[in-house]
């Protein structure tokens, strides 16, 4: 647990960097490119927190309250799903701003960017609060008042809300990449076709696009934590533990941990705004070396 909290706590550190320096400086807040990385911290600050409490939370008593353990649950998918939305929504902004310069500032607006946010909030509740509906439907209300060990898996006690769970991830998966397949090779064949001077905004916007396919796979391994909860049921309750914690570092705070080096450090901007930091922490006071002498006279 203690290398996870380390990993917690240094990635908010950097986290909450990146948000001070943001709301520090309007050239970030104006900017609808700025405004959805900034949402995409948020929403990675929001996500570690729910997994790391829901974690601890089943470390000293596994048991929950069923309203208390959905709740929880339906924020963490929520913002699980939000992740690769986000990253779709990015790398189409990046394609509008290399392929349709003219256009960027028309179409890409700050009101359109956190209509586009509160879409992908909207999206990403939506398995969540039908698997309620569901459960509702399925479970008597006496099943509310339980406890019981809070994973997805024991609210899902038919076969096809397992596979409705399957399906839908895989839709949202499968939209995901052709949005950034598509924005990629388009960038490529833009920046193939671009002036000398506009070669070098379209590679940045090119290895933008490929680093949103890296973090899209590094979210996918969300996608089979799923299949890993039958595997170790079959393992000795005496690995579980130990299991759990390893996909939970895995899963849940590794790809957080490099989302703000992936972004963050690798922006130009941030980047000077950081450095500045360091300098001022680093200045020191020298004191002063003149000496002053009084004299009294009678």
């Amino acid at each position: 647990m203690s290398c996870s909290t380390f990993m917690y706590l240094l990635t908010n550190y950097i986290n909450g960097m990146l948000v001070f320096t943001y709301f520090k400086h309007p050239m970030f807040y104006e900017n609808p490119r700025y405004v959805l990385f900034i949402h995409m911290v948020f929403n990675d600050i929001f996500e570690m927190s729910v997994a790391l409490l829901l974690h601890i939370w089943l470390e000293i008593a596994p048991f929950m309250r069923v309203p208390i353990c959905y709740f929880f649950l339906i924020l963490a998918v929520t913002t699980t799903l939000n992740t690769p939305l986000n990253l779709a929504v990015m790398a189409l902004e990046r394609y509008v701003a290399i392929c349709n310069p003219l256009r960027h500032a028309q179409i890409c607006t700050l009101r359109r960017t956190y209509m586009a946010i509160a879409v992908i909030w909207f999206i990403g509740l939506i398995p969540g609060a039908s698997d309620l509906f569901i459960v509702f439907a399925v479970e008597p209300l006496s099943f509310f008042k339980t406890s019981v060990y809070c994973i997805r898996e024991n609210f899902f006690r038919s076969p096809a809300q397992v596979y409705k769970r399957i399906y839908i991830k895989t839709l949202y998966f499968t939209v995901v990449w052709l949005v950034i397949l598509f924005t990629y090779l388009r960038i490529v064949y833009a920046a193939r076709s671009a002036s000398m001077s506009e070669k070098s905004s379209a590679k940045k916007a090119r290895n933008t696009i490929l680093l949103h396919g890296i973090q899209l796979m590094l979210s996918m391994l969300t996608f089979i934590a799923p299949f890993t909860e039958y595997i170790f049921w079959m393992l000795p309750s005496s690995w579980l533990l130990d299991l759990h914690y390893v996909r939970f570092f895995l899963v849940y705070i590794l790809p957080r941990t490099l989302s703000p080096v992936i972004y963050g450090m690798r922006d130009d901007n941030f980047r000077k705004h950081f450095k500045g930091y360091q300098l001022c922490s680093s200045a020191k006071v020298k004191p002063s070396k003149e000496v002053v002498t009084i004299s009294y006279k009678d």
